[in-house]
């Protein structure tokens, strides 16, 4: 009886398949992001475009608010020489947990941004600052963005871009600048209970954490003449968080499609992010 139920349930799921019914099959099927990787289903890697990476700055700059001194990295499309990028509209970008600003280098940021230009989006500037480790992008590191990076990058930013930890501090952000035209979320770590939020260690205690949760204080991040861009993968641990905040928020463009929380799914999704961005900043120039 055991075998017969056994094969039942092969035909069951093989008919599934063939009936154009994969995505049921697959989201049933048990396995890690590693296997659901190496049998393609967190979707196929996004590649860095081959073009020319265009005018990238790096100066090292001391933060007062931080106490230390930090990187600032600007991007610039191809082409854009360094007089007429500091006339562009410049869109901020936060690091996610463990890296910087140099990498968004390293994801073919200046790539990205050269191929979004040529494809025909108004040009503008990315730019990058160190926010720690772990830091949320709350406290001594928030300060720094909205105090400091304005003098720095010589421009009140138009957008901002933040990917994992990031998009937790890109809405941090936005939640104090009214005047941003777009914000660009990418694999957000946002956390929907105070037990997962203790669990990644940066929050002193639930006040703190409930203070400067972005899914606590929707209300702030609804501003009329602003959009949000929303890209998080189906096999990303945060997926159930976005999701949380997309309908709460109701972003201008959503993508939950395959995906892990990975730089091969920012890759993929980083032309519609950039292509977001130049149109709604360009829209209101």
């Amino acid at each position: 009886m055991r075998r017969r139920a056994f094969i039942i349930g092969g035909v069951a799921a093989t008919a599934a398949v063939a009936a154009g019914g994969i995505g049921l099959a697959t989201e049933m099927l048990p396995g890690s992001v590693a296997v659901r990787r190496r049998i393609g289903w967190t979707g196929p890697d996004g590649v860095v475009p081959d073009v020319l990476a265009g005018l990238i700055t790096r100066r090292r700059v001391t933060s007062k608010a931080r106490g230390t001194t930090t990187n600032v990295v600007t991007i610039a499309p191809y082409g854009v020489s360094e007089a007429a990028a500091r006339k562009l509209p410049v869109c901020v970008m936060l690091h996610g947990r463990g890296s910087s600003a140099n990498g968004f280098v390293a994801l073919g940021m200046p790539q990205f941004l050269t191929k979004a230009v040529r494809d025909g989006v108004a040009p503008f500037v990315l730019a990058a600052v160190d926010g720690g480790q772990a830091s949320y992008w709350y406290g001594a590191p928030q300060r720094m963005l909205q105090e400091e990076l304005p003098g720095w990058v010589q421009a009140e930013p138009r957008a901002v871009l933040g990917i994992s930890m990031g998009g937790f501090g890109a809405l941090l952000y936005a939640r104090e600048r009214a005047g941003l035209d777009a914000v660009a979320l990418l694999s957000p770590a946002l956390f929907r209970s105070w037990a997962d939020a203790r669990a990644v260690g940066p929050f002193a205690n639930e006040g703190e954490w409930a203070a400067n949760e972005p899914l606590r204080h929707i209300a702030q991040l609804q501003v009329p003449g602003r959009d949000i861009g929303l890209w998080c993968g189906r096999e990303d641990p945060f997926q159930d968080s976005a999701r949380a905040l997309a309908a709460r928020v109701l972003p201008a463009t959503e993508s939950f499609g395959h995906g892990a929380h990975d730089m091969a799914y920012w890759r993929r999704v980083a032309p519609d992010a950039l292509r977001f961005v130049g149109a709604r900043v360009a829209a209101n120039a």
